[in-house]
């Protein structure tokens, strides 16, 4: 039991069943019991996170999560996301957050990632970052691969939060650990974990229950919703990096004008 995780896990299950969110986990015995591995997981909503966490309770596991240094930043959620003894990414300098990783994994810990490393607009799996690969292959574990299906409908980007008592079914699949040499190419690890992933969502996405209506909204193009493609999410995202970046140099030239005045 740990003082802040044990404690935290009771309080986001009490909050999901006010939810009424019904979770269906799969393959939950591929989560090796003890050993590190890296837990790769889709990412299509703000609660994916959550909800694949869940995945290593039957296993007795805590998985550590990597997430954007600005959630440490937060009074409220950075000594919660501290006390779980997740990492920290700042992702002008990952050089820190890699390393913290690689000394998790080595340790025996189960670092959950998100290969994509942000959400997909389209519910798509994106291009994956080799990152995971290269942890796995430094670290001497497995790779651990997780899809979820059906959060994007309780809170993903560009859509109104749905935190309410939604009845969402929530399924998280557990593939079987995928062993990585020290010497592996990561690109080809990369590709053949991706590969995996996308048949563990086919199967996932084609049991789910069907999308109608507003729901829509909330499936791929590719099978009938009206989310973005690939393509137009990619310029969707494209189009919020430049703003993010333009941000910043205009908060940045304003301190060098701030300071050339003092």
């Amino acid at each position: 039991m740990e003082p802040v995780y044990t404690p935290v896990i009771g309080f986001a299950r009490a909050v999901f069943a006010l939810q009424g969110l019904r979770f269906t986990m799969l393959g939950e015995d591929n989560v090796p019991r003890s050993g590190g591995a890296v837990m790769a997981i889709n990412h299509i909503g703000y609660m994916d996170f959550t909800y694949a966490g869940l995945a290593a309770q039957k296993s007795g596991r805590l998985v550590r999560f990597m997430a954007k240094e600005s959630v440490f930043s937060h009074p409220v959620s950075g000594p919660l996301m501290r006390g779980m003894h997740h990492i920290p990414v700042d992702r002008t300098a990952g050089a820190a957050s890699y390393r913290q990783a690689v000394e998790a994994l080595r340790a025996g810990e189960i670092v959950g990632v998100f290969p994509e490393a942000t959400i997909s607009r389209s519910f798509e799996l994106k291009e994956f970052k080799s990152g995971a690969a290269r942890m796995a292959a430094e670290a001497g574990v497995p790779i651990l691969p997780v899809v979820v299906w059906g959060s994007q409908r309780v809170w993903t980007k560009g859509h109104p939060k749905r935190l309410g008592r939604t009845n969402i079914p929530i399924v998280v699949s557990v593939g079987e650990p995928i062993p990585v040499p020290a010497d592996a190419d990561p690109e080809q690890v990369t590709a053949t974990y991706k590969a995996v992933m996308q048949e563990m969502l086919d199967v996932v996405r084609a049991t789910y229950e069907p999308l109608t209506g507003a729901d829509l909204k909330f499936l791929p193009a590719s099978m009938g919703g009206t989310a973005p493609t690939l393509a137009e999410a990619t310029r969707l995202d494209d189009a919020d990096t430049a703003a993010r970046r333009r941000l910043a140099e205009e908060r940045r030239a304003a301190q060098r004008r701030a300071q050339g005045k003092d």
